[in-house]
């Protein structure tokens, strides 16, 4: 009886670190960042805005200002594929100008999350970009590189809610 009872618990223990470990994301994971922002980036001012997530997509849209003018705007879709949670960020100099190739944009996959933090994994290049909630208040995007086989977050865009 003990061997069965030991043998269950092992393929229940395996089972669930399976699960746990094939996680593939929400929207829920990154509804913390729903509302308005605004942070300061490189002596630019930025002010981002996240709709409610609704469906398979949430989105949000940024601009950054310098010296009272336009300097670039962002579009951020967060998608809910058959692969699991996507992002997709495209990028925009004044005039509506894109950055990036008319089909192109930057592309990041789920990796994990955890209690008021989402890590994706940008496609094509070695580092994670981090959206943490540091308070109801504000939250981060940062980006991750690995050093010595540990990741590394750097600050890149401190929000604070706009009230």
């Amino acid at each position: 009886m003990k061997k069965i009872y030991c043998i269950l618990l092992l393929v229940f223990t395996v089972s669930l670190a399976s699960a746990q470990s094939s996680k593939t994301g929400t929207l829920s994971d990154l509804a913390f960042i729903e509302g308005h922002w605004k942070a300061k980036f490189d002596g630019k001012d930025v002010d981002g805005v996240w709709l409610a997530p609704e469906g398979d997509n949430f989105i949000g849209m940024m601009r950054m200002n310098k010296d009272g003018k336009a300097d670039m705007y962002e579009i951020l879709a967060y998608e809910q594929t058959d692969q699991g949670l996507a992002s997709r960020v495209k990028h925009f100099k004044p005039g509506l100008l894109g950055l990036e190739e008319k089909d192109q944009q930057d592309r990041c996959r789920f990796l994990e999350a955890g209690k008021g933090w989402v890590n994706f994994e940008k496609e094509g290049e070695t580092f994670l970009v981090r959206y943490e909630k540091r308070s109801a208040d504000q939250f981060v995007i940062a980006r991750g590189i690995n050093k010595e086989g540990k990741w590394v977050f750097s600050d890149l865009f401190v929000f604070n809610r706009v009230k």
